[in-house]
């Protein structure tokens, strides 16, 4: 997943749950452009601890996994659109 990836799933996750960008901005001490940025696939500011607050604020988590050789489901179904 690149930040284009990560920035649009942030943005479906926060209206989602009906969250404005500033709402949810306020909730992690950022600023909206910062957030706006990182939706945009623009990593700018956003670094790991800001983005680990993002998304538990969200509901999700950020988590290594070991990589495989192995096309994910998630790849797969990339690759079929």
């Amino acid at each position: 997943m690149d930040y284009q990836e990560l920035g649009q799933q942030v943005a479906l996750l926060r209206k989602q749950q009906k969250l404005t960008q500033q709402q949810l901005a306020d909730y992690c001490g950022l600023s909206r452009a910062t957030l706006n940025a990182l939706e945009n696939g623009r990593p700018g500011d956003v670094g790991t601890r800001k983005l680990i607050k993002i998304l538990d604020i969200l509901g999700y988590e950020l988590r290594l996994r070991e990589k495989s050789p192995f096309p994910t489901l998630e790849e797969l179904r990339d690759a079929q659109r």
